[in-house]
């Protein structure tokens, strides 16, 4: 038996002279003295090769994947809405943008990118945050438009997007660094003066060597000195920034009382006589450093709550060019470009439909809880949802006049107008501050006369004992305790100023889509036999209309027959083949096309007509044999809720942008009054009738003015509102502009959140009146002489702790001993 042995063809394997991956077959030019695996790593290589970039090549870590070079022409970029957003203009002439890059990966790129300048004319500065894949560029815009500095870092292999917000990020995240730098600063050191401090008073009691006393005197000396010179300074810069601006707050006696506490404690240090309090000193340096910290990143939310906005439109879009369909940025879409948009996604910006038909769900948007059919000529909003078929949409506002942009101003609008209850707390606090300093000065110039060797003892007795962190926490801390129990309980509230406004009885404005009622499409009325039912489920299983779910949610665990065929009829319902019968189901008048025969249960049905429903019908074999009524169903504590909200005083109102018989159907059900029940209400009318309402608090009903929803629709209302509230499962935007958010939902967490406030406030009044009355009695026995400094470090933190035990063991929000989850 003889082997036959089969020769074996071996090619030696082709790199890719720029990125070194293998070279196929069919790309090999025998003639050619490089191979590239590609046309863009022919192209890239050529621009490197011909600006003496060669060096390039010489890392041995570098990218190693073709280049795909998209070949766009970037023309968006030049346009002046893409300038106004994206690009700054520089002092020296110069124009700057900060773009993302695609495909960056290592050293190499930092290298290729950063040699732009040398491959376009034009350019003059280019770095790239390897990290962040970010590119900072410097460019003469009259020498070289931004589209070509584009394509060349596209056929280059790093494709540009346009890149918003980095410079606040990185400006926050160097506050946090810094702030917290401070924070581990100022509490090691309060950890090792402390534990000089333990030293000293034990010897106090038991006895201390004098030399050994003056060591540790000097190394709390020497120890303290750091955490005046770097945590503690920005208690002085407010201070010095109070005085020059003439705007006293609470800076300036902290300031004064620190200063005045380390002046003595230094001259007692080095006369051996006294006591030192760097102790103390150090340790409210680091109590107010945290709760500095903490205040500051509450604040942020206010200026993060707008940008949410833009969460609802889609980051990328496809941009019909040519004929070719390409990905890029929603922010860098431009007007008059033509977008494609597909069943079960978000449009990225406001415009017209050119092509196809559809509907759209835009009950974020408006309240509607019908989808709305939409047809060539049909104007859509960024953000909301393309239920049915592909469209084609011409666009006409896109990012910052965008109909969701404008709604963002109108909400950041709001929030400014909130300042004045700052702008008042400010005062209240300048007047506190000047009451302390005018009784310290004027201590020490009446005791100057009197006992000048107790006179600086006793004013800064007077500033210590007196120091406002008492009166500070009496409202957060009785807030932040509630917070905590509330949010427990499924309460997430925000600002404890809207606690204390839900205190008083005013007009609460409720949204009635997903407030009222539950949000979602569901099967509210049925006539048929039952084994209509799966043939239903079976032609709708594969629907991502509401009306689907709506079915699915009814009939769940139903077994489903085969289907055979089915088709989609945008703007009428579907028909096909189920089980060997021909099914047709959606509107009267679509199912009436094929069906002339009507039960006479589904004839009942429609003569009772009730128009707050969306009617169904389902035809079988060419009968009407079945019809369903599908909508909104209310919540099952609305009504009791609602109730006990009248009960309490509050005056209830429905605002929605709902069909207007719809939303009267509702409020004569619940209990509204017809001129309390509007519908047909845009976002800007809801913002509107928030205005209008405090307005008119002046000569009409008091109290605040809050505002229910969960839609963007309700986005600026709540922002307008004295109080916003969001409720479970509304849109992120909606529940970001929102004081208060429920996580539970119905109606029943509202009536707690209302009684948990009623409780609250009244903690804080009795936290205030405990630290006033301690400050009194604090500054009188300081004036008097009979409280030293020492004395008055001791007592300083007994206010504090009687506010904090005060808040803990008070009966706010019920306590719970599980976290209600957050959706």
């Amino acid at each position: 038996m003889s082997t036959a042995t089969i020769p074996v063809r071996v090619v030696e394997q082709v790199l890719c002279a720029h990125c070194t991956l293998p070279v196929p077959e069919g790309l090999l030019d025998e003639d050619a003295e490089r191979q590239f695996c590609c046309s863009g790593c022919h192209t890239a290589f050529g621009i490197l090769h011909a600006h003496g970039l060669d060096s390039y090549y010489g890392f041995t870590d570098r990218r190693e994947a073709p280049v795909r070079a998209s070949g766009r022409s970037y023309d968006e970029f030049d346009h002046p809405t893409f300038a106004n957003l994206y690009v700054t203009a520089l002092p020296t002439g110069l124009s700057r943008t900060e773009l993302y890059l695609e495909g960056v990966h290592c050293a190499s790129c930092v290298w290729l990118v950063e040699r732009v300048p040398l491959v376009v004319p034009g350019v003059l500065r280019a770095v790239l945050d390897v990290r962040r894949s970010l590119a900072v560029i410097e460019w003469d815009l009259a020498t070289v438009p931004l589209s070509r500095i584009a394509q060349a870092l596209d056929a280059l292999g790093y494709p540009p997007h346009p890149f918003r917000g980095v410079a606040r990020a990185d400006m926050r995240r160097k506050e946090d660094r810094a702030m917290l730098g401070r924070i581990g600063i100022a509490g090691a050191i309060a950890i090792n003066v402390m534990l000089a401090a333990l030293a000293l008073y034990a010897g106090d009691l038991n006895g201390m060597d004098a030399d050994l006393t003056r060591f540790f005197r000097w190394v709390s000396l020497a120890v303290t000195v750091p955490a005046f010179i770097w945590p503690g300074r920005v208690f002085f810069t407010g201070a010095w920034a109070a005085l020059r601006t003439r705007a006293l707050h609470m800076d300036l006696p902290i300031a004064i009382a620190l200063a005045a506490g380390f002046v003595r404690g230094a001259i007692n240090t080095v006369t051996d006589t006294g006591p030192i309090y760097f102790d103390g000193l150090v340790l409210l340096i680091f109590a107010l450093l945290v709760g500095r910290f903490l205040q500051q990143r509450g604040q942020r939310m206010a200026v993060d709550a707008a940008e949410e906005l833009h969460a609802l439109a889609p980051r990328s879009a496809r941009v019909i060019e040519q004929d070719i369909v390409r990905e890029m940025p929603s922010e860098a879409l431009l007007p008059g470009m033509l977008l494609d948009v597909r069943a079960g996604e978000s449009f990225p910006a406001d415009g017209i439909v050119t092509q196809g038909r559809s509907s759209v769900n835009a009950a974020l948007l408006t309240g509607e809880s019908r989808p709305a059919s939409v047809e060539v000529g049909a104007t859509v909003y960024a953000g909301t949802l393309n239920v049915e078929a592909p469209l084609r949409v011409r666009v006409e506002q896109a990012g910052e006049t965008s109909r969701i942009a404008t709604l963002m101003r109108q909400v950041e609008e709001s929030a400014t107008r909130r300042a004045p209850i700052v702008q008042t707390a400010n005062r209240m606090a300048g007047v506190f501050t000047a009451v302390v300093l005018l009784a310290a000065a004027v201590t020490f110039v009446i005791k100057t006369q009197l006992a000048p060797a107790n006179a600086l003892d006793d004013a800064i007795a007077l500033l210590i004992v007196t120091c406002p962190c008492a009166l500070a926490l009496a409202t957060p801390l009785a807030i932040t305790v509630a917070v905590g129990r509330a949010a427990r309980r499924g309460m997430l509230i925000k600002g404890g100023d809207a606690l204390e406004r839900l205190a008083t009885p005013g007009t609460l404005v409720l949204d009635k889509t997903g407030t009222i009622t539950e949000g979602r499409t569901a099967l509210l009325a049925w006539v048929g036999p039952s084994w209509v039912p799966p043939l239903v489920l079976a032609l709708e299983e594969g629907s991502s209309h509401p009306l689907a779910d709506g079915f699915r949610r009814a009939w769940p665990g139903l077994p489903i027959p085969p289907v055979t065929s089915v088709r989609h009829v945008a703007g009428g319902g579907l028909d096909g083949v189920v089980g060997g019968h021909t099914v047709r189901i959606g509107s009267p008048r679509f199912v009436a096309e094929r069906a002339s025969v009507i039960d006479e249960a589904v004839a009942q049905m429609m003569r009772r007509g009730d128009r707050t429903l969306t009617p169904v019908q389902v035809a079988v074999d060419g009968v009407v044999i079945a019809m369903g009524g599908l909508g909104d169903r209310v919540r099952p504590d609305a009504h009791a809720s609602l109730d006990a909200l009248r009960a309490r005083g509050w005056h209830t109102v429905m605002l929605s942008g709902d069909a207007p018989e719809v939303v009267a159907a509702v409020g004569g059900a619940l209990g509204f009054a017809p001129a309390d029940t509007i519908g047909a209400a845009s976002p800007e009318d809801k913002l509107a009738f928030v205005r209008r309402l405090q307005q008119n608090r002046a000569t009409g009903r008091r109290g605040p003015v809050v505002m229910v929803g969960d839609g963007i629709n309700d986005a600026a209302a709540i922002a307008a509102a004295d109080v916003g509230i969001g409720v479970h499962g509304g849109a992120e935007a909606c529940l970001a502009t929102a004081d208060l958010y429920l996580t539970r939902a119905g109606l029943g967490a509202l009536v707690e959140l209302i009684d948990g406030a009623d409780r609250t406030l009244r903690v804080i009044r009795r936290n205030i009146a405990l630290s006033i009355g301690y400050n009194l009695i604090g500054a009188t026995l300081a004036v008097t002489g009979l409280v030293t400094p020492l004395i008055a470090a001791i007592l300083m933190p007994t206010s504090s702790i009687t506010v904090v035990l005060g808040s803990w063991f008070s009966t706010t929000f019920t306590r719970s001993s599980t976290v209600e989850p957050v959706s």
